[in-house]
């Protein structure tokens, strides 16, 4: 085991992926949570067969593909006239061509197996009620320092507290995030009340003017997760803030009855503000840097903000085994591996939710026919860059002396 104890700020999905990678490489690593305990808010999330590469990398692969529902199709539909634009299949060709299926869970059963994993590892220190508001650094140590007044000391900071990071904001001094102008409401409904023929096992996304919704099977079929986006201008930012029926429907009055027939059969719904930055090349301070969102928020419209945490979580530890303990020059050789892939992510969501899912009018109608063209095999080669693993690295070249 390795004399050298790294720090996390931040326990959530890339936090502890980064403590099982790290200590998976014989560091010692301790999280360090805000919250009483260690939980998720929301429900589904979206796993690429990138997710799956680095789950396998973790030695999550099994426990995660076991509480997965696998959906056999991407389908994209009109929300005006209620019409499917196309579908792309999702089984033979392309799991042979990623070698990872594309998969949904729920938030908090993927969170609670990572905890878990972290729970049972004995490099792994889990703590709470550690809210870090910054970092002192001197020599070969980097202090977190506590809401509280505590000061805990490790050979390396890893910020990965998120949208709002305060490591971030001591590094980097950006500010509050962008607001995006969409709102996204979510709900979870039993599956014998979603509408019978709109029961697919299918990422379904309804494309309309300046909306969209999406619903996909969670928890085994038991549930079906619903997640509606609006183009309203929000004058300022939230997130689960309780909305009712009503407050939900406003945005989506225009859509085809069939669509709204889902919003209808959504119940305690909770909004949220989407909001992300933009992309920055400062990441690492010495022997601290960012990870997750911290790093490179994303809007959801590629549904990749957790792949590409845990795709950091690798690579970060890949990184530093590829450096032998210059834990410096790793954080850097880490940096630069990821950042023109999370750039691409971060830009090209806010294109997809502005040009291609509230597109309207003529920019609508171009978008279903060029949608209408791509099969299985061209959409496999469009999106190659994002689905395929992006490690193992390089070994990067030695620092100067």
């Amino acid at each position: 085991m390795s004399d050298q104890r790294i720090l996390i700020a931040g326990g959530g999905i890339g936090g502890l992926a980064t403590a099982l990678a790290l200590a998976g490489h014989r560091f010692r690593v301790t999280v360090l949570e805000r919250a009483s305990h260690y939980q998720e808010i929301g429900a589904g999330i979206q796993l690429g067969p990138n997710a799956f590469h680095a789950f396998d990398r973790l030695k999550l692969g099994d426990a995660i593909r076991s509480i997965a529902v696998f959906i056999d199709q991407l389908r994209l539909m009109d929300a005006v006239s209620a019409e499917e634009i196309t579908h792309i299949d999702l089984t033979t060709y392309f799991r042979i061509r990623f070698g990872n299926p594309y998969a949904v869970v729920h938030r908090g059963e993927l969170h609670s197996i990572l905890v878990r994993a972290c729970q049972d590892h004995e490099a792994i220190t889990l703590r709470t009620d550690c809210d870090v508001t910054g970092y002192d650094q001197s020599g070969a140590s980097v202090t977190a320092l506590m809401k509280n007044g505590e000061r805990i000391t490790g050979s390396a900071l890893v910020g990965a507290d998120g949208l709002r990071s305060k490591i971030r904001q001591q590094m980097v001094g950006d500010g509050e995030p962008r607001v995006a102008g969409h709102t996204t409401y979510r709900s979870v409904i039993p599956t014998e009340q979603m509408p019978e023929d709109l029961r697919w096992n299918a990422a379904t996304l309804w494309a309309g003017a300046k909306c969209h919704l999406v619903h996909y099977p969670l928890s085994g079929w038991k549930v079906f997760n619903l997640a509606i986006t609006c183009h309203n201008n929000p004058p300022e930012a939230f997130a689960a803030k309780s909305v009712t029926h009503d407050e939900v429907l406003e945005g989506f009055r225009d859509v085809h009855p069939r669509a709204q027939a889902i919003i209808h059969h959504g119940k305690d719904w909770k909004a949220w503000v989407t909001c992300d930055r933009d992309p920055i090349e400062r990441w690492v301070d010495g022997r601290v840097c960012l990870l997750g969102d911290a790093a490179h928020p994303t809007l959801q419209y590629f549904a990749q903000g957790a792949c590409m945490a845990l795709e950091d979580a690798v690579c970060l530890t890949d990184a530093l085994a590829a450096t032998r303990g210059d834990l410096e020059g790793g954080l850097e050789f880490y940096r630069t591996t990821r950042l023109l892939r999370t750039a691409r992510v971060q830009l090209g969501s806010r294109l997809l939710g502005d040009h291609v899912y509230h597109a309207d009018g003529p920019h609508a109608m171009l978008r279903n026919h060029l949608m209408q063209q791509m099969n299985v095999e061209s959409f496999c080669e469009k999106l190659s860059w994002l689905y395929e693993a992006p490690f193992p690295l390089q070994t990067p070249r030695p620092r100067a002396a």
